[in-house]
């Protein structure tokens, strides 16, 4: 059975920066967060440029050991000098063994506070 949930992150990144991070995260993350992603294989789904969101399935990796499915939603907002993320995710755990959702929202919000941190030290 699918489940859902959502999160919702303030970043200092401004939301074109973080957009286009997001966009291209299959490459970006491996480079930001090398102790995170050894590589990514996604599939995009919708991409909505006027709204910055877009989605995305895994379809391959270390993910698929843990989850039957995967969906993920990314939203940039601008918010002050800042933007804010709003993430929300489709999964379906491949076994009673798998952490609880509390560990996927923590795992986001780090994610994308770490992500800021990399691009704000980017040129």
């Amino acid at each position: 059975m699918a489940s859902k949930l959502e999160v919702e992150v303030e970043v200092k990144s401004n939301a074109e920066k973080i957009w286009e991070s997001i966009k291209d995260s299959a490459t970006v993350l491996p480079k930001a967060l090398p102790d995170k992603y050894e590589s990514i294989e996604e599939k995009l789904g919708l991409v909505d440029e006027a709204n910055k969101t877009l989605s995305h399935s895994v379809v391959d990796g270390a993910m698929l050991k843990f989850y039957n499915y995967f969906k993920a939603t990314p939203t940039v907002t601008p918010k002050g000098n800042g933007s804010l993320v709003k993430w929300s995710c489709e999964f379906d755990k491949a076994s009673d063994e798998v952490p609880n959702s509390d560990f996927i929202k923590d795992f986001a919000v780090k994610n994308f506070q770490d992500l800021d941190a990399y691009l704000l030290g980017v040129p």
